[in-house]
Order: structure tokens, then C-alpha cells, then sequence
């Protein structure tokens, strides 16, 4: 037997569903709507339905007294389906509340999820009257209220942060003495924990956790979307990473972090959702109202595809702007994550469709007072005309610097012509971020990322096999700058084993010697390989996952060793940029560039094709305050040609030099330097440290 309900007039704000502790007050917002009706449904799964009876300002809403946190629910909207004036309202299909906090699993596969007849000949323009209820997920209540006890945010400065990117599930499959594995809940246990302290990770950078759908054409072939860059619900954890279902086991992780000294940032997916194109499953927003969410062509029957995956939400639309920002928000506020990674930012930077730095999006964060205090990354492109925007975000915005990733590959793999665009990116890429009071470490810089090899991949194979994906080998990227160092892929030669992992130690020790903020891929410290897979987004199993049982001791600990250098060196990790300007203190310029036989580095140096070596002599950069300002030096060399002496710049009369980094070492090494030339091994990366007599950093 239905249960009935009485419903009132509710309030407009705020959008969702909205415990107030003596009921529900609903709230969705549908510019072209005729009407909209709240579904709800019992233990059972039986639906009953009442339409919300208030309309303000295109919102609609209503309150029901009684209800509780736990109710399922939904919603079918009715309007005009003319897909060729970009309306496709059907109320056949049961609609996820777009500001709903939990869902109780995902879309199953069916064409009853489509708004159109699948197979008609008018394709999309003919309508489906199938109800999809049976495989749409419920929206339900919450109450979001979670004791954090004395939760303090880390709030590390960037000039600090040392970013870890991972997969909730990649990182913890394969972990034996983890409980809950593939879980929010296994993310922070002692374990996984105790190994990012260990490595002297500060954040921890998620790859997508909102609700995400799998692909049709991957669930025709018995996969699934792993990455999860396919979203829909902007404010709910996705299931499969939850083992109760409950909100707060994600709340619980980010306070075991916190409590760890590591910040959570979020990679979040707001310029494109799960429900692609034209022919996509109607979820949410393309029956809530499909104009008023999405960019549309011309023919308005068709969407905008910049980011290459079907539609694009339009940030000039204001409810569409208003739900990505309530959707940061929530996340800071009630979730109490520490930063975002913005996939694809670029569309989000787009007024009418073209790119503006200054943009609505952009106006909005910078000015809230929730958003601008936190960690903000973006990725600066999409495939739009136009769309390649490294450098060009506005401040408090960093960058992931993917030109940074492509030189330091091909200077090690020793392509010519490169020595002086590594220069370049070590300094922190100047000429792409030293602007409008940018600082250095606005540029995030990785050698590897979760789209593309792994570290040990890069170093393995010179081609992509991607085989395992089923298409072909065709997706995934080409331009990959790898080296396989003499054999493609796994091999038991002691001679390119030992190349590989000189190769792995170099590219490391640059990341984390150069200017910017530094991103490690999860697993890379530990030698993982994806067999050579580059595009690993529909892998959810040993291929994506990082393989702990063989990781590499002698290369995490290399790893270790060169993270505790980074944070004791504050040269290392500066605000300002180093422009070889004389210093106030001492009139030294910040950064000087020479040659092996310590001369300063000339043109013709610079445009020599086969420059294989590059010596750096950084201070404190000219400009610094009293407050931060140290006299002390780092020389380092990066060395991709064969064994050589370098001479060192002439110590202070109370300092020498003492090597402190090598990449041709396995163990530590804190060995003073003399006056005469000091010998440096082939493909190395050392690092000097101007010390007093007894060994002090000056």
C-alpha cells in the first residue's frame, strides 16, 4: 500500500534535498520545465509521486514534514521534447537530483535510459516511452552533519606541497594488509598512511570520486570506466569506493589524513558529464533541463565538444555555474578536502565559447571566500580551438606544466637541442608563469601522470601497448618521449636493468631539484609498470593497479632520500622567480649557469645541439625578504653525456662544497669537495651544497 504524503510550499534555497531535522524541503532548479515530480520510493521499491507545487525564480520546490535522512528518491520533469530547439524533456526517465549527497549505485546498462527510441530511424529525434527506473540509481537524503573533533586542515603553502596523485582503488587492491581494499576507508589506513609519511608526501591528489558512470561501449566489452573522468553526480562520493554506502567513511579518510599532515585535493570533472552527446542516456541534466546546462551547437540539437567526449556544461549559464560552484563548496565545507584539480580547466574558462582568462568561472572562484584559500590546480587545456592555455590562468591558480614532463624526458633520452629547454623548466618556466604576481610554483611539474607511462614504462618501452583496451592499440597518445634503454619491455639484463634505473633516478632527482611544485604518479617510487599501457582508463585490474609485492627498495629509498632533500633546502622551492639578478646581500646573482670547466655558460653554449650537460649555481632569489633570506648555495649538474669533471664556483673563505645528492650512488652521500675538479659519473644527476667547515648549511 502507497503511503501518502502532504506536501507545502518548502523554500527555493537551498537546491537538493535538505534535512532540517522534522522533514525534507526539496529544491531543483528547471528553467523550461512544466512540471516537476518528486519520486519517492519505498523499502520495496515501490514509486510514489507528487509534483512540487512552487515555482520561484525557476526553481521549484516543496516540503514534506516527517521524512527522514534515507528516503530514495527522484525525479521525472515534463516539457517539451524538440530536441532541434536543444529541449529533450521526457518524463518516462527517472532523473538523479543533481545536488544529491549520496546515490545508491550506478546506471545500469539499458536502453530504456535513452530519451530517444534506440534503432529508430529518426535516431534522436524520436521519443522513448520507456520508464528507466528499474536501472537508474535512487538519489537519497543524507544528514550531513559528521563530529570532526579538532580537524585541522594542514594548510601546507605550496612552496611545501609535494603532490601525490592515486586511485582510490589503484592504490589499495593489491595491498595484503589492508582491510576494506578498494575503498575510501582503506585510503587512510595505517598502512597506505605510513608509507606517504615515510616518503614525505604532503598531499594526496584523488583521481575522480564523484559519482561516475561506465561507458556503453565498455560495458558491451565486460569493462569498466576505472579513471572515472565520466561524472554526473557533482556532490556524491561514488559508491564502489564506499563499503557501507555511508558519506561519512569519506569524511573519515580525510580526517585520518589530516591527522597524518596530508592535505586531500580532489581531481574533479565539471566540464563535460556522463551523458555525452546526442545519443547519450538521459541521467539528469539533459532532462532537467538539457539548455540550460550544456553548450549547444548552432543546430541546437547537437552539443559543443570541447572537451571531446560528447557535451560540455556552459559556464555562462548561471545555474550551470551556480551548481559547479556549490559543488566546490561542499566539498571544502562539508567534506573538508584541502584543493581541486580542474580535468580539462580550459572549458571552464570559456565565455561564448572562447577562452578568457577572466572569465565568469574564474571570477567566481577567485572572489569566494570559501574557494580562494584553497588549492587550486588546473589542467589548461581542452580540445577546443584555442584550448592550450599553459601560463595563461589567473593567480591563485597553478598549472599542471605538461611541457615540463616532455623536455626533462627528452633530455635524458638524450635528444638533441634540449639542454637549454631543460634549463628552462628547472628554473620554474618563467616565461610561461612570471606574470600578473604569478609565483613559481604556480607551475606543477610531473614526469609522469595516471594518462600516459609510468616512470619505469618511460624508461621500458618505446612504444605504447595498449592491446589489453580491445581497440586496436589505437588510443592512448604516441608522443610519448620514452627510451627503452636497449629492449622493449620486461627483460633480465643486468646491464639495461642498471640503465633503466640510473634513467629512473635521474628523472626523479630533476623533478624534485627544480623550481615549481612537484607531482609523483602513485607508484612510481615503488617502479610500478602498466606493461606499457599509456591509457590504463578502463584497466580496473592488475594492469591499473599499483603492484606492491614487486616494488623496487633501492629506488623508494632513493625517492625518500630526494624528497628530504627538497624540504631541507628552501633554494629549492621558492616563491620568486630566479632571473640571474644580483642579490642585495651580497650582490651574487640568484642563478648562474655554467659550463664543466666552471666558466659561465655562453650563446653559442646554449645552441650547441649536442650540449649534454648543464651545471646550476642557485641562491635565494634576488628580491627575497630579510625574513627568508639565506647566503647559503646549491650547484647542481645534470649530466646526460659520458663520464666528465665539472669545477665548482669558488666556496666562501669560512665554506666548502660538500656533495650531498647522486644519482649514480644507491646509498646516502655527504662527501666535501676540494678545489680541484670533481669527477662526475655519465647520465647522473649530483647536487652540492655550500656548507660551513664543519658540515652546517650556510
Amino acid at each position: 500500500m502507497k503511503r501518502s504524503y502532504t506536501i507545502s510550499a518548502g523554500l527555493a534555497a537551498p537546491l537538493g534535498a535538505t534535512f532540517d531535522g522534522a522533514g525534507v524541503n526539496f529544491a531543483l532548479f528547471s528553467h523550461h520545465a512544466e512540471r516537476v515530480e518528486l519520486c519517492m520510493f519505498d523499502g520495496a521499491g515501490q514509486e510514489t509521486r507528487i509534483e512540487l507545487p512552487e515555482r520561484e525564480g525557476h526553481v521549484w520546490h516543496g516540503y514534506i514534514a516527517g521524512l527522514r535522512p534515507g528516503l530514495k528518491y527522484g525525479y521525472r520533469v515534463h516539457g517539451p521534447y524538440n530536441p532541434t530547439e536543444g529541449h529533450r524533456f521526457n518524463p518516462n526517465k527517472l532523473l538523479m537530483d543533481p545536488y544529491a549527497k549520496r546515490l545508491t549505485g550506478s546506471p545500469i546498462q539499458n536502453d530504456a535510459l535513452f530519451g530517444y527510441k534506440a534503432g529508430d530511424p529518426l535516431v534522436d529525434l524520436s521519443f522513448d516511452p520507456r520508464d528507466s527506473a528499474a536501472y537508474m540509481p535512487r538519489s537519497v537524503v543524507v544528514d550531513p552533519s559528521f563530529s570532526w573533533g579538532s580537524d585541522h586542515p594542514p594548510q601546507h603553502p605550496m612552496i611545501d606541497t609535494i603532490i601525490y596523485e592515486a586511485h582510490v582503488k589503484g592504490l589499495t587492491a593489491l595491498r595484503e594488509d589492508v582491510r576494506d581494499r578498494g575503498t575510501f576507508l582503506a585510503m587512510a589506513s595505517a598502512p597506505i598512511l605510513d608509507h606517504l609519511n615515510k616518503l614525505g608526501i604532503t598531499a594526496i591528489e584523488l583521481l575522480p570520486v564523484h559519482a561516475f558512470a561506465d561507458d556503453a561501449f565498455l560495458a558491451a566489452k565486460g569493462m569498466r570506466n576505472y579513471w572515472g573522468y565520466m561524472s554526473y553526480g557533482f556532490f556524491a562520493p561514488e559508491p564502489r569506493y564506499m563499503r557501507d554506502g555511508d558519506i561519512a567513511e569519506f569524511q573519515q579518510m580525510v580526517s585520518r589524513f589530516h591527522q597524518a599532515g596530508i592535505e586531500v585535493i580532489l581531481d574533479v570533472v565539471y566540464n563535460h558529464t556522463a551523458e555525452g552527446n546526442e545519443l547519450g542516456p538521459t541521467l539528469c541534466f539533459r532532462g532537467l533541463d538539457n539548455a540550460s546546462y550544456y553548450r549547444l551547437a548552432e543546430d541546437r540539437r547537437y552539443y559543443v565538444n570541447d572537451a571531446g567526449t560528447g557535451n560540455v556544461l556552459d559556464m555562462d549559464k548561471p545555474f550551470a555555474l551556480r551548481l559547479v560552484m556549490d559543488s566546490l563548496r561542499y566539498w571544502v565545507e562539508v567534506m573538508h578536502v584541502d584543493g581541486f584539480r580542474f580535468d580539462l580547466c580550459s572549458v571552464l574558462g570559456r565565455s561564448n565559447g572562447v577562452f578568457d582568462r577572466d572569465g565568469s568561472f574564474f571570477r567566481a572562484v577567485r572572489q569566494d571566500p570559501v574557494l580562494n584559500r584553497v588549492k587550486l590546480i588546473a589542467e589548461p587545456w581542452d580540445i577546443g580551438e584555442g584550448g592550450y592555455q599553459l601560463g595563461a590562468y589567473p593567480a591563485p591558480f597553478s598549472e599542471w606544466n605538461d611541457r615540463y614532463r616532455d623536455q626533462i624526458r627528452s633530455f635524458w633520452r638524450g635528444d638533441p637541442n634540449k639542454a637549454g629547454k631543460l634549463a628552462k623548466r628547472i628554473a620554474g618556466s618563467a616565461a610561461r608563469f612570471d606574470h600578473d604576481g604569478r609565483p613559481a610554483t604556480a607551475s606543477v611539474n610531473f614526469i609522469s601522470a595516471h594518462d600516459g607511462f609510468t616512470l619505469t614504462d618511460t624508461v621500458s618501452y618505446n612504444q605504447k601497448h595498449n592491446e589489453a583496451n580491445g581497440e586496436g592499440n589505437r588510443d592512448g597518445h604516441d608522443h610519448n618521449l620514452s627510451d627503452n634503454c636497449g629492449v622493449e619491455g620486461s627483460t633480465a639484463d643486468p646491464k639495461i636493468l642498471e640503465k633503466r634505473g640510473r634513467r629512473r633516478r635521474n628523472l626523479m632527482a630533476t623533478l624534485l631539484l627544480s623550481q615549481g611544485t612537484p607531482m609523483i604518479l602513485a607508484g612510481d617510487e615503488l617502479g610500478n609498470s602498466q606493461g606499457g599501457n599509456n591509457n590504463a582508463y578502463c584497466q580496473d585490474n592488475s594492469i591499473g593497479w599499483v603492484d606492491w609485492a614487486d616494488a623496487d627498495p633501492v629506488f623508494l629509498e632513493f625517492c625518500q632520500r630526494a624528497i628530504a632533500f627538497r624540504k631541507a633546502h628552501p633554494i629549492l622551492r621558492q616563491k620568486r622567480f630566479l632571473h640571474s639578478q644580483p642579490r642585495e646581500q651580497d650582490g651574487i646573482p640568484d642563478l648562474f649557469w655554467r659550463r664543466a670547466d666552471g666558466e659561465a655558460m655562453q650563446v653559442e653554449d646554449w645552441t650547441n645541439p649536442e650540449l649534454r650537460l648543464i651545471a646550476a649555481e642557485m641562491r635565494m632569489a634576488s628580491g627575497t625578504p630579510d625574513y627568508a633570506a639565506l647566503l647559503g648555495a646549491i650547484f647542481l649538474v645534470l649530466n646526460a653525456g659520458p663520464d666528465t669533471e665539472v669545477q665548482l664556483p669558488e666556496a666562501t673563505s669560512r665554506g666548502i662544497w660538500r656533495r650531498r645528492l647522486d644519482s649514480s650512488r644507491f646509498g646516502p652521500v655527504d662527501e666535501p669537495v676540494g678545489d680541484k675538479p670533481e669527477p662526475i659519473q655519465k647520465d647522473s644527476v649530483v647536487a652540492f651544497v655550500l656548507t660551513d667547515l664543519v658540515g652546517t648549511d650556510v
